[in-house]
């Protein structure tokens, strides 16, 4: 079972304080109605919550310095409800460790031509806060995504829901540890890596514990843990009918090794998976069964040879397409 994150997405308005207390009062009503809106598109995979409009420098700073610290928060979305000066958002937006998303969009879908009045006029200038934003976020040199539409549209949901979802992938490998029992297999060159530089830029720890702990690991194993797998395995798969019988000692160790796996996965907090066929150390036979399960049954990323990269991106896959039919795996 993939253990999944609660999510959410900060919505961040901007705005100023030009046209006094109840030009605000409106910007922060109609920024909360945006973001019920695509809470309840049922699009969207994970909650957007709205944050109180930012005006100042100050004030954007230490928001974006809060979602920074908060392990739920995934992204920040913002949008500028009336001109928003561009400048208000630079350090804010040079600390921002999180990944942004600019909803270019404007509270009302239609301009009223017959009632337009100056007050109308200053409290919907979205599209000239949005430009005035997108140019100091491009003048900076930050990635983001941007969304262009009608908050109602839902492909303008659909879109964001794509982007929460490779904001959760990003997380995941953020915060990633995978287990290597052993190293890659001898002589293959596409296995290899630099793994203090994938520590570097995608934030998963890379390590290895040696085929003799997950031997010890076996050892340690309860029967009753391995015949609840075992269990598992026949309510699953159709099991050829030997392995039940005169062959049933190789399925015992196989989920005998698989609990030894999972055990020292969980004990170590780690997310993916990596073993090879040229270490197996005094193990009694290849852990072929339990690893294959780690995407299914687990959530966790695995690939087989030492190949840490692509156990990585089946962890990341698997994050990605929470909720979604199908899911990711590795098949060799």
């Amino acid at each position: 079972m993939l253990v999944q994150k609660d999510y959410k997405f900060w919505f961040c308005t901007g705005s100023q304080d030009l046209y006094g207390d109840e030009c605000l009062a409106h910007v922060a009503e109609h920024s909360q109605i945006i973001v019920k809106a695509l809470n309840e598109s049922g699009i969207l995979p994970y909650e957007v919550v709205w944050k109180p409009t930012l005006i100042t420098n100050e004030v954007i700073r230490r928001t974006f310095n809060e979602a920074n610290t908060d392990e739920n928060c995934a992204g920040v979305i913002t949008w500028c409800h009336t001109f928003s000066p561009a400048k208000s958002w630079i350090l804010g937006l040079k600390e921002l460790r999180k990944p942004l998303l600019h909803l270019h969009t404007q509270f009302n879908r239609e301009i009223p031509y017959d009632t337009i009045d100056m007050d109308f006029m200053n409290l919907n200038q979205a599209a000239h806060g949005d430009r005035e934003f997108g140019y100091i976020v491009s003048r900076l040199g930050i990635p983001r995504k941007i969304v262009v539409g009608h908050y109602t549209d839902p492909e303008v949901a659909e879109k964001v829901g794509t982007w929460a979802r490779a904001c959760a992938g990003w997380d995941a490998s953020q915060n990633m540890k995978v287990m290597r029992w052993g190293d890659n297999m001898r002589n293959v060159a596409v296995t290899e890596g630099d793994k203090t530089e994938a520590e570097r830029v995608f934030g998963a720890s890379i390590n290895t514990w040696a085929v003799n702990e997950l031997v010890a690991a076996y050892e340690a194993v309860k029967d009753d843990q391995v015949k609840s797998i075992i269990e598992d395995y026949k309510a699953k798969y159709d099991v050829a009918p030997e392995l039940l019988d005169s062959r049933y000692d190789e399925l015992f160790i196989a989920a005998k090794e698989e609990a030894a796996m999972v055990n020292m996965m969980r004990e170590n907090g780690c997310t993916a998976g990596v073993d090879n066929f040229e270490d197996l150390g005094t193990l009694p036979q290849l852990p072929g069964v339990g690893p294959q399960r780690f995407p299914s049954e687990y959530g966790w990323g695995f690939s087989a040879e030492g190949d840490w990269k692509t156990s990585v991106l089946v962890r990341i896959g698997a994050v990605m397409g929470y909720g979604l039919e199908g899911g990711a795996s590795l098949m060799e």
